[in-house]
């Protein structure tokens, strides 16, 4: 794939600046104390109940126990379509997710906000795991979708209501308290990274099968 080393090269930035970023929450947390803190103020302004109740809704989506079932029925509803190249980019990116998100957060072991949480949560707080596996699975799926949906209209629809969804859960995890600014930051950064290193192996395996007809 000639574009295969424009996604790797992303990758190794975005994982770069995340790799920045984790070295400054753990040895200099006081660089980007005044960044968070005008950020979360900004977002966590009156807290009306309707906002309130909106953002504990939506930030189910990112909560682990939803990610899993949602992986699983993409899994065979994509096996189901004889999607099988689709179906383990699905399963890659849910476990390259999970991984991370155990193995960062005990690294860094960054305390939750001092502030009124307005969900519990329970671990540490670098990088935020829903903006994370969101980043990964929503991502996942809004190129399958691009690759899939051939009427223009609806496939823009489609990565459109995906891409917010992906924003509104880490927004979601600033205002109800949970997160810091940077946490959601960097599971942004790190999910975007990973998602371009998948990508071109995924896309590639893909276009095998198709070729060998071993898939739709």
């Amino acid at each position: 794939m000639k574009n295969k080393q424009v996604y790797l090269l992303r990758a190794s930035f975005t994982v770069l600046i995340f790799v920045l970023l984790g070295y400054i929450v753990k040895f200099y947390p006081d660089v980007i104390e005044g960044f968070d803190r005008s950020v979360q103020s900004a977002i966590r302004g009156n807290l009306p109940d309707p906002l309130t109740s909106f953002f504990k809704t939506i930030t189910i989506l990112g909560n682990p126990v939803v990610q899993i079932l949602l992986i699983a029925l993409l899994f065979v509803l994509f096996l189901w379509k004889k999607w099988y190249a689709e179906a383990g980019f699905i399963v890659s990116s849910g476990a390259v997710a999970g991984l991370f998100i155990l193995t960062l957060k005990n690294l860094y072991q960054r305390p939750r906000p001092e502030l009124s949480q307005l969900v519990e949560a329970h671990g540490y707080s670098f990088p935020s795991g829903h903006s994370l596996c969101l980043m990964m699975i929503f991502g996942s799926l809004i190129i399958i979708a691009h690759q899939r949906i051939q009427a223009q209209n609806s496939r823009r629809l489609v990565e459109t209501v995906l891409g917010l969804l992906i924003l509104l859960v880490g927004f979601s995890r600033i205002y109800l308290g949970v997160h810091y600014p940077t946490d959601v930051l960097a599971g942004f950064v790190l999910g975007y990274g990973m998602i371009n290193l998948i990508y071109p192996f995924y896309n590639q395996k893909r276009f095998e099968w198709r070729f060998q007809s071993k898939q739709r």
